[in-house]
């Protein structure tokens, strides 16, 4: 297991690098370059010449590089001129409204996706088979911003139940005391999840059905509500724990435009915000924390199987 797990981190540092690398170059294809972005476009020469000087982008690529891997280690992910502030301080302030959403919904697409695969694997071929498997086909190809709209238009416009924008506060408690603020952001991501993980636990119930561990529990008497929640659940959810990790920046990334369309004051509305008014630094920042987050998702979802089913560790 020790062997296994250094070499997941080997690769996981290796990845997070070439991310680096990547958003480093981007940084320099800036049109007019960092300086441009960040000065505007009636800038002077001798103010970009300047700003080039303060910010080391007049030094070897090499060594700005290294500088500015240096800065992310330490948490500085640069500045943003449009906000006067840094950019660590503006996602450490949206982050965790972001990840309230991601948390909510993936729970809510756990609890309500693995009890519809099981019931789609029992009933196999059957009409609520075919029904569940319609309904998830159509949330999977929907874009959540779509999904997000037509939620507003059928809650908040033709039944007026529920706000459709979502709560507007800086304070993480006072968005918890207005729950119904909430539903609509969580139900348009969930709904999104609960497509997909389903999916997957049909088909890995369908496979543990057909094992020999099951005909030899039924052979010595077992109920079929022990075969199935003793034996065919717990082997059904290995190839959910792993996804559950490869999705969870996919849910982040949903997140960041379900948050545009309701208006919620996360990562997703600051990342928004920084693409209108063009503040690259910021929209660099949230692409290397998406990047790390993806690095680690992958990391946990491979430590996940190799803990359910030992014999990954030897592969």
């Amino acid at each position: 297991m020790t062997a296994f797990l250094l070499r997941r981190l080997l690769q996981a540092v290796v990845v997070v690098l070439l991310v680096t690398v990547i958003v480093f170059i981007l940084l320099h294809l800036l049109p007019g370059g960092p300086a441009r972005a960040q000065l505007g476009p009636r800038a002077t020469p001798i103010a970009i010449a300047d700003f080039n000087h303060r910010m080391g982008y007049d030094r070897p690529l090499p060594v700005q590089y290294g500088s500015w891997l240096g800065q992310l280690v330490t948490g500085n992910l640069g500045f943003s001129v449009k906000f006067n502030q840094s950019v660590t301080s503006l996602i450490a302030e949206r982050l965790p409204k972001t990840l309230l959403l991601t948390v909510l919904s993936t729970v809510l697409a756990l609890v309500v996706a693995i009890p519809l695969g099981m019931v789609q694997a029992v009933r196999r071929n059957q009409a609520s088979d075919y029904a569940i498997t319609f309904w998830a086909f159509v949330f999977y190809a929907t874009p959540p911003f779509f999904l997000g709209v037509v939620l507003i238009v059928v809650f908040s416009v033709y039944l007026p139940i529920l706000p459709a924008e979502a709560p507007q506060s800086s304070s993480l408690g006072v968005i918890l005391s207005q729950p119904a603020g909430l539903i609509l952001p969580v139900l348009t991501l969930a709904l999104l999840t609960i497509a997909q993980f389903s999916r997957y636990m049909r088909s890995s119930a369908i496979e543990n059905l057909a094992e020999d561990y099951v005909r030899t529990a039924r052979a010595k008497g077992a109920g079929e509500r022990t075969v199935l929640v003793r034996h065919v659940l717990p082997n059904s959810l290995i190839p959910i724990a792993t996804l559950l990790g490869l999705s969870l920046p996919t849910i982040f990334s949903g997140a960041l435009i379900t948050e545009a369309v309701f208006n919620f004051p996360g990562m997703g509305q600051l990342f928004w915000t920084a693409a209108h008014t063009q503040d690259y630094p910021i929209m660099l920042g949230i692409t290397v924390l998406v990047g790390v987050a993806t690095v680690l998702g992958s990391l946990l979802a491979d430590l996940a199987y190799a803990a359910l089913d030992p014999r990954v560790r030897y592969a």
